[in-house]
């Protein structure tokens, strides 16, 4: 199927582009890497009548490291963050990056446009829930700052204004002795995950829990943040059976919709599995150690 008629619209600057927003109406859409949007105009699931490309705006495509932030353009490419020595001081988001769809879609997709796609199944939600990142949004009125906790309000659903871009997420570096891990399982690497999880921890003393962030994706309206989950951790040894009761927590805070990828009941047990995974290569990350994690298929 084509999409219906539309006209483009090239933006050099954000100033240009939320003037373009306000001039074409509230069914002009921003377009950056187009890997949501394109496939959902092709099956005429979206009809916007104007796209603007805002791939010009060169301001948008940066990955900095001012003191203690990482700084993400919203035009920052997945395999761009993938592949930055920047990134790498996160191993959460290198795990969220490198694992997203196949190389296509991670040489043209963009974290901004990801994220603010809202899309429930989406990856970015998940991972940047579990560390403390903020939304840098631009619109008439300026600049404004939303936590992300704030930001996504329902399923495709965000507190953006017609009229209003994300520019950039800021991430607040994680402190000494942390560590973190994001874990998906998914069929096979185009199609998005069934369940996924993304755990951050903070050790002392070698094995004691002084703070957990829990992340459960996929398996509801909205990614989870399993608070029950982090408080059978928080002031605990990371032991396999405050580690399983973690898990069990996590399965039991979450509200999945049985679909093509499975039932509600086998994705409650898979993200209660991941989680418990994802703990314990947090744990070890967060001692010094180097794991790899990521992305797990089936039949692997």
């Amino acid at each position: 199927m084509y999409a219906a008629p539309f006209s483009y619209h090239r933006a050099a600057s954000l100033q240009e582009a939320v003037k373009l927003l306000q001039e074409l109406g509230e069914d002009a859409r921003l377009i950056a890497g187009g890997q949501s949007l394109i496939p959902l105009m092709k099956m005429r699931m979206a009809r916007p009548t104007a796209l603007i490309d805002i791939n010009f705006v060169s301001e948008l495509g940066d990955i900095r490291t001012p003191k203690g932030e990482l700084h993400i353009g919203a035009l920052v490419r997945h395999a761009d963050l993938e592949h930055s020595a920047a990134g790498a001081t996160i191993p959460l988001l290198h795990d969220c990056a490198a694992g997203i769809a196949d190389v296509q879609v991670r040489n043209q997709g963009t974290i901004g446009g990801s994220l603010a796609e809202a899309d429930p199944s989406g990856d970015w939600g998940t991972a940047l829930l579990a560390l403390d990142t903020s939304v840098i949004c631009f619109g008439p009125g300026g600049q404004r700052t939303v936590p992300l906790e704030d930001f996504i309000k329902d399923a495709y659903t965000t507190v953006l204004a017609h009229d209003e871009i994300v520019t950039a997420l800021h991430v607040k570096l994680p402190l000494k002795g942390s560590g973190g891990a994001h874990l998906a399982f998914k069929r096979c690497a185009p199609v998005y995950p069934t369940a996924s999880a993304s755990v951050q921890v903070m050790i002392e003393d070698g094995n004691m829990c002084k703070d957990a962030r829990i992340i459960l994706g996929c398996v509801g309206l909205t990614a989870i943040r399993a608070k029950e989950a982090e408080a059978a951790l928080r002031g605990k040894t990371l032991e396999e059976k405050n580690i399983r009761t973690a898990a069990d927590a996590a399965r039991a805070a979450a509200d999945p919709q049985s679909d093509m990828r499975g039932s509600a009941d086998y994705k409650r047990i898979l993200v209660g599995t991941l989680v418990k995974r994802a703990i314990g290569i947090a744990a070890r990350r967060a001692r010094g150690e180097s794991v790899e994690a990521g992305h797990e298929y089936a039949g692997r």
